[in-house]
């Protein structure tokens, strides 16, 4: 039931967030391997971002591959958490003194991160294509040309294979496992933080917000380089035999962009980042968090 809830909760949080995440998705694509001040800027911040896709694509444009986007959290996060809540629940995640270990925490929130990445890479796949999507006017990044999330998944595996499906999961597993050890270590450890303080009555709502809101700083600090090597990996174009024409791995896309553009590169589209990551970080644990109350 763990993993139900947890996947649940995501989607919850993914109805909001996911305008957020198609700004965030053009801004990392936004001037890719070019130096800074030779490309014409679209995009000039987050909320410029969300006047021109508005503008130009209109509104339904703002919610571009949300289909996709909510498989991806229910199966993605459903493994991720639902694996963290009975690891969790098993007490590994505590020392002999019963608090919570950071290290234990840390490396079960990256092993939950490996499970949910590889389950989800396909949908992610599908998902970034499906955001970058835009009229030509205000187009970033490689333009694929699907009509939705089953075409996509049917063109790409039909030339390109079963493997074709999972391409791009190198860049998704440390971008999830270093953002799930980030985001649930330091969560459980806010949270005990948060009621220890007595700030709050003893299992308020007001402790687990507290707790994400902690939580989504450190995500988006660790999470974005790895997040805009991985929205670049996933949509880069490939050649006949599903062979990235950009990049040839994770390590090669990092070190492009940082070699390229510089170490803000890497961080392009923080403030999309944070405005997408950190509502969705505090809204996916505290609706976790009170699912799992109520169902017990």
């Amino acid at each position: 039931m763990d993993f139900v809830l947890s996947g649940v909760a995501a989607c919850g949080a993914c109805l909001f967030t996911n305008p957020l995440e198609v700004v965030k998705t053009r801004m990392q694509l936004q001037g890719e391997l070019q130096t800074r001040g030779s490309y014409r800027v679209y995009y000039r911040n987050v909320f410029h971002a969300f006047y021109t896709i508005g503008k130009v694509d209109g509104l339904a444009g703002l919610q571009k591959g949300l289909v996709p986007a909510l498989l991806y959290q229910f199966c993605m996060n459903g493994v991720r958490l639902g694996s963290y809540a009975v690891i969790e629940s098993s007490g590994y995640i505590r020392n002999h003194h019963g608090r919570v270990s950071a290290v234990k925490s840390t490396v079960a929130g990256a092993a939950a991160g490996v499970a949910g990445a590889v389950m989800g890479s396909p949908i992610y796949l599908v998902k970034t294509h499906l955001q970058s999507q835009s009229t030509s006017s205000i187009a970033v990044g490689h333009q694929y040309k699907h009509q939705g999330m089953t075409q996509a998944l049917v063109a790409i595996y039909t030339e390109h294979g079963i493997v074709g499906l999972w391409r791009g999961a190198s860049a998704a597993v440390p971008r999830v496992s270093v953002g799930s050890a980030a985001q649930l270590s330091t969560f459980s450890s806010s949270k005990e933080f948060v009621a220890d303080l007595k700030v709050f009555p003893k299992d308020s709502w007001l402790v687990a917000l507290s707790a994400g809101m902690i939580s989504s700083v450190v995500v988006v600090l660790a999470m974005t380089p790895f997040d805009v090597v991985s929205t670049r990996l996933y949509n880069q174009p490939v050649d006949p035999f599903g062979k990235g024409l950009m990049y040839r791995g994770f390590a090669d896309c990092f070190s492009k962009t940082l070699r390229k553009e510089g170490l803000m590169g890497l961080y392009k589209g923080l403030g999309a980042s944070y405005f997408r990551l950190g509502p969705h970080t505090i809204l996916s644990l505290f609706f976790w968090d009170e699912l799992r109350k109520l169902y017990r």
